[in-house]
């Protein structure tokens, strides 16, 4: 049985590196350049990832509202879905704000890939 990952990220090279790391970890991937590519991904009926991998600041719509959005249930996919925040802002403030809108890891750019995809397998084994 395969995994499934979404990945909206605005950095093509940061979608490249979670791309490359993810397929080769046997993810099927669904990727979006931004939130609202994002939105539309996790809002397809047909949408069941086994975790989400978001940028905080993205153009069009920010990261932390869509997870706001999925943990609100306004979307097609499970509001309980493993999701894992990824962002280049790391004080205090901006990591609690993540985790109170309902984040389940929440790792700091520059981030390691390996570290990234051993906190979702580990939210995948809970």
């Amino acid at each position: 049985m395969s995994r499934t990952a979404v990945i909206a990220d605005d950095d093509e090279t940061i979608r490249s590196i979670l791309q490359y790391k993810l397929s080769m970890a046997g993810f099927d991937l669904t990727v979006c350049r931004d939130g609202i590519e994002g939105r539309e991904a996790l809002d397809d009926p047909a949408a069941d990832p086994d975790v989400v991998v978001l940028d905080v600041m993205m153009p069009r719509l920010k990261g932390t509202d869509l997870l706001r959005a999925i943990r609100r249930g306004e979307l097609a996919v499970d509001p309980d879905v493993p999701v894992v925040m990824l962002t280049s802002r790391g004080r205090e403030a901006d990591v609690l704000d993540g985790l109170e809108a309902g984040a389940d890891e929440y790792l700091t750019k520059p981030f390691s890939p390996n570290e990234l995809l051993a906190r979702i397998e580990k939210l995948l084994a809970e």
